[in-house]
């Protein structure tokens, strides 16, 4: 477009512009049975200002995100272009990359021309293209695209026409296409997108994601007794089943079921899963996309025939991680705390049961009278309707026993001095002395556990003294122990 002059232009902030929703629509022939993959799939990249390998024959490259006419660039956004007159374009049209913004030379003639290879021969294809005016409402000179399928030698296989592509009220992206169908030898076409409008004030486009789609006849999904979606949770291990409808066009189908785990970004073939149905065994937590690909027999080891089916998706929820913590030891009428932990989403509930002698049993640390041994179960549920538990035993005792002798031969009995129902939480302290007033051994809020050696060495038979302090429960014993070899 032509800047026009003025004294005052009108300039309104760019944040402004970012208020205006950029709305899809299509306008196209495009296919009513089932597409592939796109084997062709020009996106213009995420990098602005980064030129592209086949420049538009007449067109200059700018760097700049409001090239003049006879320019063009490759941008992610543009705003505020020759006194605010363009929208604001805030991102392509998927939201996510570049797209290539073009100022009609004052010529019409192509803009854009490319030659594409290794379509499969004798194939029906979507081609497909996204076009936004970015003229504001405005009496100005509209686009008028023209996009051709072309042999090398300049025969026409197919063609069409937008019209002319009217200003919006706000940022529109429109897609366009058409179907054309590929040589029986596979030769190499030319894409070739010609501007018809001639430049001035007006004629300024943005165009991205150019797409080639083998379209086929219709093959459809679905998932037995089911929706094409399902939730279920980590531990669920229900068998599902597929099955397809494979139009009857097909004449010598080769069927293929393919998995995604990326949102179906990228597909990868299902070893063995060549036949019309598909059971799926159970997977751990993540998102499972599935569809099944069919093509002709006689193109089987040519990618770019694969026709897709509809998707159908298994989202296995993650269940709650729940530990009821360590099994506990109590004297009979004190009391501990259970110290329980549970992870993973957010929301989640939970309860203990039974609550018998159990002091604030609404948390993950409640008390715990010792009244008699009882078992605990912590049950949680994620607010995706996930459950999980874990289980604690809380042990009541008289008192704790001390052995005073054992024997540390190595012949699998008594070989280790233990301190039974000395609950490590209680954080008790053992220190063993020889007659000598050596320290030969110490533990503190861990298990008791001496095998009758000093620093590696075995020692004697012969009587200790050991002391066990405890603050809670308060407890102070004092006694000997005897090495017997």
């Amino acid at each position: 477009m032509r800047r026009f002059p003025c004294n005052i232009c009108l300039r309104f902030a760019a944040i402004v512009a970012y208020f205006f929703i950029l709305t899809f629509t299509v306008k196209a022939q495009l296919c009513n049975g089932s597409l592939g993959d796109p084997v062709v799939n020009i996106t213009f990249g995420t990098t602005a200002g980064v030129n592209i390998p086949t420049p538009p024959p007449g067109y200059i490259f700018t760097s700049g995100v409001c090239p003049n006419d006879g320019y063009y660039t490759i941008a992610k956004n543009t705003s505020g272009c020759f006194g605010d007159t363009w929208h604001t374009v805030p991102s392509d049209h998927t939201g996510n990359g570049a797209f290539m913004l073009v100022n009609a030379s004052f010529d019409p003639g192509d803009f854009f021309l490319t030659t594409v290879t290794d379509l499969c021969p004798n194939t029906t294809y979507e081609f497909a293209a996204w076009i936004l005016n970015v003229m504001k409402p405005t009496n100005s000179i509209l686009p008028d695209i023209t996009f051709k399928i072309e042999t090398p030698g300049g025969i026409v296989l197919s063609s069409f026409n937008t019209g002319q592509i009217q200003v919006t009220s706000s940022p529109l992206w429109e897609q366009y296409g058409f179907f054309f169908t590929t040589p029986a030898n596979n030769a190499e076409i030319v894409l070739r997108i010609t501007n018809n409008a001639p430049g001035g004030y007006g004629n300024d486009l943005a165009l991205d994601d150019i797409t080639f789609r083998p379209c086929g006849p219709p093959v459809n999904i679905s998932m037995v007794n089911h929706g094409d979606t399902l939730n279920i949770c980590e531990d669920d291990a229900r068998i599902f089943n597929f099955e397809s409808n494979v139009s009857a066009d097909y004449q010598a189908p080769v069927f293929q079921w393919q998995l995604s785990t990326d949102l179906g970004a990228t597909w990868t073939d299902i070893p063995g899963a060549n036949s019309d149905v598909f059971t799926r065994q159970p997977t751990g937590e993540g998102n499972y996309w599935y569809r099944m690909t069919v093509v002709e027999q006689s193109a089987a080891t040519i990618l770019s025939c694969r026709i897709s089916s509809d998707v159908l998706v298994i989202n296995v929820l993650p269940l709650p991680d729940v530990n009821a913590g360590p099994d506990r030891t109590v004297l009979i009428g004190d009391t501990i705390s259970l110290n329980a932990q549970i992870t993973g989403t957010d929301n989640i509930t939970y309860y203990w049961s039974p609550t018998d002698f159990l002091i604030g049993y609404e948390t993950l640390n409640p008390q715990v009278a010792g009244v008699r041994d009882m078992t605990y179960t912590l049950f949680a549920e994620t607010a995706t309707g996930c459950e999980n538990s874990d289980q604690v035993f809380v042990k009541v005792i008289n008192g704790i026993y001390v052995p005073s002798a054992f024997t540390p031969n190595n012949d699998g009995k008594n070989d280790i001095w233990q301190i039974p129902n000395l609950d490590p939480l209680w954080n008790a302290e053992v220190s063993v002395y020889n007659r000598f007033g050596q320290l030969v051994y110490h533990s503190k809020g861990a298990k008791v556990a001496w095998d009758g050696r000093l620093k590696g060495e075995l020692l004697p038979t012969e009587t200790f003294v050991y002391y066990l302090i405890c603050k809670k429960p308060r407890l102070e014993l004092k006694g000997t122990v005897t090495i017997i070899r």
